[in-house]
Order: C-alpha cells, then sequence, then structure tokens
C-alpha cells in the first residue's frame, strides 16, 4: 500500500489500481478472494479514484468475486479488464456487468488484426454496453493504433502501456515525448 499512497501523491491524474493476486483470470481459492476484498478496501481508503478488476469462472463472469470485491468499495468506479477477452460470449458478459453500476469501463482488444479491422467489433461491444459503460481499447495500442481508433467512432478512449513508456519496454520509465507523440495521433483525425 505504500507504493499506491506514494503514486497517489505524485499524480495529479486520475488513479485507478489493479486489484490482483495472482496470474491469468481466475480466483483460484478463498483465501485469494479474501486477499483480493482486502486489497480493495484498503485502495478504497487511500483515495484512488477506482479500481481495475476481472474474474472469470466456468466461461462466465466470476460474479462471487467481483460482487465482493466491489462491495468493500461502494464508492470507487472499476474498469473491468482483459478478462472480458477471454470470455466466449461478449455480449453475455456485458449483460452481466451492466448489472454492477460501479463498472463504468471494459478494456477489450476488440478480436485480433490491425485496430482498422477491429473497429466493427468495438462497436458492437460498446453498442451492447450502452448506456453507461465505455468500451476501452487497449492492448499494443502506439501511434498507429491510436489514429485508427480515432476514425472509429465509438471510441472516445484508450489505454496505451509500452508505447508511452521509454524505448516501449514494459519496465521503461513514462516518457513526456512518447506520450506527447501518442497524443498528437489521437487528435490527427
Amino acid at each position: 500500500m505504500t507504493n499506491g499512497r506514494r503514486i497517489r501523491r505524485a499524480v495529479a491524474i486520475p488513479v485507478r489500481v489493479m486489484v490482483r493476486e495472482s496470474d491469468g483470470f481466475a480466483c483460484r481459492s478463498e483465501d485469494e478472494r479474501r486477499a483480493l476484498v482486502d486489497a480493495a478496501s484498503a485502495f478504497a481508503g487511500i483515495g484512488v479514484d477506482g479500481l481495475v478488476v476481472g474474474w472469470t469462472r466456468d466461461g462466465a463472469v466470476d460474479e462471487e468475486t467481483l460482487a465482493r470485491v466491489l462491495q468493500v468499495a461502494p464508492s470507487l468506479r472499476a474498469t473491468f479488464h482483459h478478462a472480458f477477452d477471454a470470455l466466449p460470449d461478449p455480449e453475455a458478459a456485458l449483460r452481466v456487468l451492466r448489472r454492477y453500476p460501479q463498472i463504468d469501463r471494459v478494456l477489450t482488444r476488440g478480436g485480433t488484426g490491425d485496430w482498422p479491422s477491429r473497429c466493427p467489433t468495438l462497436t458492437r461491444y460498446a453498442g451492447w454496453a450502452a448506456p453507461g459503460i465505455t468500451i476501452l481499447p487497449g492492448g499494443g495500442v502506439d501511434e498507429h493504433g491510436l489514429r485508427a481508433l480515432a476514425g472509429c467512432g465509438c471510441v472516445t478512449e484508450a489505454h496505451v502501456g509500452r508505447a508511452a513508456r521509454a524505448g516501449h519496454a514494459i519496465e521503461g520509465a513514462v516518457s513526456a515525448d512518447a506520450v506527447r507523440k501518442l497524443l498528437e495521433a489521437a487528435r490527427a483525425v
């Protein structure tokens, strides 16, 4: 939690924190579920703006874990992350997620291929998610991706990771120059 407090003090932008205990999208035990709940409660206590969550079970949203985590942080908004892409029926998943008013974003790759070819899928997802949930394209979004997404009528924001870092390295520091180029690309359309 010390890192969370330090980050919160260091930046003036909204901060959403990932709630995760293990790799993958499954909650593996009741002990893990309790740890997730404790983490969400602690993050709510330090004043983050939101949570990033997402668990699946048997090909569907793990509602037991999701509900328990969101319940301890009722004032926080939430993004359901790439676990969404692991679900076989995105329309059904979005119907489930719409039942949780705290969830206001779904992070998704929108399929495979280049970003222009994913726009029809993202548009379909946006229709199923509305109103209340914004589809947030992410996963390899770079300058070219932002240009394509800016032309996709349903996209109002995107998640960038490595493209904002020095050398596009996952461990690289966020680069002001890279962020500037990303903003220019997003505004180019």
